[in-house]
C-alpha cells in the first residue's frame, strides 16, 4: 500500500506551502509515510483539473491512499468532489481529509457508507438546483421578449462566411466540390453543408 498526498496548486505560493505542511504534520503524527506528492494546477476550466487528477488515481491501486489538505482541494465545484470520491471508493482507495478529519475508503465502515449516501444527496440535489435555475432563466428571458438560443432559421457561423462568390464562381466554372474543399482549406462535408444551407447550387 502506497500513501499519496494531493495539492493543488493556486497562484500563491505561500497556499502550496500551508497544504504540504498540514499533510506532512498529518503524517508525521500518525507514523505514515507520504510515497508521492501529487499537484495541479488551478485551471480557468474546471474540468481540467478533475481531470488530471482523475487520471492520477486510475494509476492507482485498490489498498493504496490519498491524502488532502481539505476535501475543497479535491475539486472546484461540489459535482466534481463527488464524482472523484465515488471514483475512489469504486476503486477501494482510501481518502484521507485533515481539515475534516474524514476518512472513507472501507466500504463496510460506518462512516464510509454515511458519507457515500450523503454525497448521493448531495448530487441529486445540485442536479435539481441546476434544473430549477435554468428553468427560471428561461422564464425570465421569455418575460423580457428574448428567445434563449438561436432564432430559428438562422444560419450558424462557418469558417467559409465571406467566401461565397468564389464557391459560387468555383462551381459554375464546373470545379469539383473535392477541390474547392481543398481549394478552401475544409473538409467536403463542410462545404457542401456551406453550399446547401446558402444555397450556392441556385446562384447564377
Amino acid at each position: 500500500m502506497k500513501t499519496c498526498a494531493y495539492v493543488r496548486i493556486s497562484t500563491a505560493h505561500q497556499d502550496i506551502d500551508s497544504q504540504k505542511l498540514a499533510i506532512l504534520d498529518y503524517a508525521h503524527h500518525n507514523n505514515i509515510q507520504i510515497d508521492q506528492f501529487v499537484e495541479t494546477v488551478v485551471s480557468s476550466r474546471k474540468k481540467v483539473q478533475a481531470q488530471q487528477l482523475m487520471m492520477f488515481i486510475e494509476q492507482l491501486d485498490a489498498g493504496d491512499r490519498l491524502m488532502v489538505s481539505e476535501l475543497s482541494r479535491l475539486g472546484r465545484s461540489l459535482g466534481q468532489i463527488i464524482q472523484i470520491v465515488d471514483l475512489l471508493t469504486k476503486k477501494n482507495i482510501k481518502l484521507t481529509c485533515i481539515k475534516e478529519n474524514l476518512h472513507v475508503g472501507d466500504k463496510k465502515s460506518i462512516q464510509t457508507k454515511v458519507m457515500i449516501t450523503l454525497f448521493g444527496l448531495f448530487a441529486e440535489v445540485e442536479r435539481d438546483l441546476i434544473s430549477e435555475r435554468t428553468k427560471e432563466g428561461l422564464v425570465k428571458a421569455r418575460s423580457q421578449g428574448r428567445v434563449p438560443g438561436r432564432p430559428k432559421g438562422s444560419l450558424g457561423t462557418s469558417k467559409l462566411d465571406g467566401k461565397e462568390d468564389e464557391i459560387s464562381e468555383l462551381l459554375k466554372k464546373g470545379v469539383s466540390k473535392t477541390s474547392i474543399a481543398k481549394i478552401t482549406g475544409v473538409s467536403r462535408p463542410t462545404l457542401c453543408h456551406f453550399i446547401q444551407t446558402r444555397k450556392l447550387n441556385n446562384l447564377k
